[in-house]
Formats: C-alpha cells, structure tokens, sequence
C-alpha cells in the first residue's frame, strides 16, 4: 500500500478548513474507531471493552466510540480528565455516556481489574502528547500494557510522538492503531498496525 503522510498541523488545518464542523468529525472518529473493533471481533458480541479517556478530543472521539460498542458490548469508560477543560464536542459527548444506561463510567483506575477485559481503547492523549507523559498517566499506560486484551489507539498510542516517532518514556503498546484521513509520519515504522479510516474529510 502507498501512504500518504500528513503531519499533526496539516491535519489540524484540514479539520479547520474542510467545512465539517467538529462535532461532525468526531462522530465519525468515533464511529470508525467502533468499526475496526466490531471488524475484529467479527460476528462476537457481548465482550467486555474499557475505553480509557482524557480531556482532549481524542478523549471526544473514544466517548463517541463506546457509545457505538455499547449497543453489542459491554462498555466501561475511565475517564482520568478534567471536566472544565473540555472543549464543547468533548463534553458533548462526555454527557451523552455519562446518561447512558448501557455504558458503566469511573473516574478511578484504582477500581479497574484490566484483566477483565477483552478490549482495552486507548484514547487518552493521541496527537495530544508532547514530551514526557505525567507519572499517573505513564502509571495507567503500563496496566494498560499488562493486560492481556486486544489493545487499540485511537489515531496515535499514548506516549508516540506523532511527527517523529519518538517515545520519551511509556507509550501504549497498541495491537491496533485507528489513525484519520492519512498516516502520521510518526506511524510510519508502526504501520502494520495502523488502519486508515476516513472521517469525511476529502483527499487531496
């Protein structure tokens, strides 16, 4: 396959420039994300999936991503963020799992038994990440590895620098990396892991 590559601000100013709203983008982020875990577990259903969220949009984007598995699976979000630094498409959706019955949410890994699970999405930091990780998220990162579930990064693990590659300190050790639109130059000595879905913005 031949990639394309597209750096973080590329990206960024695609996403402002497309004419899609953002609430609009992250829907089909999030969308595509729940896509690719419903393709790899085929036909299952009834699996038990944690979704670990932060603040930013890609915390937006794995909101949108249970809420989708829920109606197959069961579905925990950890949540480890800030409410009053969401960003309007964040909360959004942050409240609409937050009202929904089929979607169990903490806010304390403390409570998790990572081994229970089938599934584990990271959607923590994404694009997000810069330099080295906070010690509870590095903390978070590592129990996340240790499980024995199919782990999936939404757009780019934890702890990779997007651009370049680089890992300062942790990254998550994704089985599957969902990344949008094209590849990130930091993805590419990953891509065999990584699928390309696209949110509705249109290629050049």
């Amino acid at each position: 396959m031949r990639w394309k590559m597209i750096t973080t601000v590329e990206m960024k100013a695609l996403e402002d420039s497309c004419g899609i709203t953002k609430s609009v983008l992250m829907e089909n982020a999030g969308k595509a994300v729940a896509e690719v875990v419903r393709e790899k577990l085929s036909s299952q259903k009834n699996k038990n999936i944690l979704v670990v969220c932060y603040h930013g949009n890609n915390g937006g984007d794995g909101f949108v991503a249970a809420r989708h598995l829920s109606e197959e699976h069961e579905v925990d979000v950890l949540f480890i963020g800030d409410e009053y630094k969401f960003k309007p498409e964040a909360k959004e959706n942050y409240e609409k799992i937050a009202n929904d019955d089929h979607i169990q949410l903490f806010e304390n890994a403390d409570v998790i038994d990572f081994d229970r699970y089938d599934v584990i999405i990271d959607a923590l930091l994404g694009t997000g990440a810069a330099g080295n990780l906070p010690e509870s998220v590095k903390s978070l990162i590592e129990q996340m590895n240790d499980s024995k579930a199919l782990k999936v990064a939404v757009d780019i693990p934890t702890g990779l620098n997007p651009d370049t590659g680089e890992i300062p300190g942790k990254a998550f050790d994704a089985d599957i990396i969902v990344t949008f639109h094209d590849i990130k130059p930091g993805l590419e000595k990953f891509k065999e892991f990584v699928v390309v879905k696209g949110i509705g913005i249109p290629k050049s």
